[in-house]
């Protein structure tokens, strides 16, 4: 379960990464706009069909990430329905190790 939270941590933190780096393309593309020449304009052609691509995969990046958080919701729900017991000794050892960690600042 921790692998996923950092696998989905990590996931998000790219997205948002990405997300800042089409915006400055596309800052970039406006500020650009009025710039001549045939290899500007080839340049900005091929920038923008990167863009589109790009903003695709980071659409279906972010939907899988929320499709795994809500598999992992499901499960853990699944879990202390069917092993409640399980579930409030697991929860209180886990306070437990928290209250220590805290207790030795």
């Amino acid at each position: 379960m921790t692998d996923f939270l950092h696998e989905s941590a990590a996931a998000e933190k790219l997205v948002s990464d990405l997300q800042a780096v089409i915006a400055d393309a596309e800052d970039l593309l406006r500020a650009t706009a009025g710039q001549t020449g045939d290899k500007v304009s080839e340049l900005r052609a091929r920038i923008e069909e990167r863009l589109v691509h790009t903003r695709r995969r980071l659409s279906d990046a972010q939907r899988t990430v929320m499709e795994r958080g809500r598999a992992a919701a499901r499960a853990t729900d699944h879990f202390v329905h069917e092993q409640p017991w399980q579930a409030v000794g697991l929860a209180a050892l886990t306070g437990l190790a928290v209250g220590v960690l805290i207790g030795r600042r």
